[in-house]
């Protein structure tokens, strides 16, 4: 097992938990059109570009749509088993390289949505897939903010992610790091640099 396949199970034993109708992060989006978003992702090669293209979203959601109307136990057990083993994605490595951000992300959509969440204890291994990921993505996902970006894990590790002026440091677990770059705000950060650029950096759309 890895961090990818150890997420994918906490969030569908959470998915489960909840039901159909509890909030998530994502706006929007109960935990029902996120179990269908994760389960078109890596079941309809036909409609999963719709997520990453405007222009082929009405198609995605129309899919989608229809998954979320699955019974519940069904469309979760679905997300707890991931693809099919002829998926690319099905094969640890790459199941690590592609939905580790993923399900870490996802995970903590769900969790702190909830009323009276809490992070969760440090966890090296998740925590170094999470800081690895808060690089890897934060380039594309920064790429709009105004101002120079670095982040900074609490135990020192620094990554300078985006160049610019009036440079902000973000300060923070890993998790929350990630959280910040693909646009949350539920998280537990500190930021470092010009009050008006920190404003900025906050305001600017983070993702994709």
């Amino acid at each position: 097992m890895g961090v990818a396949a150890d997420e994918r199970q906490a969030l569908a034993t959470l998915l489960h938990d909840l039901g159909p109708d509890a909030p998530t992060l994502c706006e929007g989006w109960t935990t029902r059109d996120l179990a269908a978003h994760l389960v078109v992702r890596e079941h309809r090669p036909d409609a999963a570009p719709g997520i990453m293209v405007p222009a082929l979203a009405g198609y995605t959601q129309k899919v989608q749509d229809r998954y979320a109307a699955k019974p519940w136990e069904s469309l979760v057990e679905q997300v707890r088993q991931g693809p099919s083993k002829f998926w690319p994605t099905s094969l640890g490595p790459l199941d690590e390289l592609t939905n580790t951000a993923e399900f870490l992300v996802h995970h903590e959509d769900v969790r702190r949505a909830q009323p009276g969440w809490q992070p969760r204890p440090a966890d090296p291994t998740r925590d170094a897939a999470a800081w690895k990921s808060a690089k890897g993505a934060a380039k594309l996902n920064l790429r709009k903010a105004p101002v120079g970006v670095t982040l900074k894990t609490k135990t020192g590790q620094e990554a300078a992610v985006k160049t610019g002026p009036d440079p902000v440091t973000v300060v923070g677990d890993p998790i929350d790091l990630l959280l910040f770059v693909f646009g949350r705000d539920a998280v537990d950060l500190d930021f470092e640099g010009d009050a008006a650029a920190v404003t900025k950096l906050q305001s600017v759309h983070r993702g994709l």
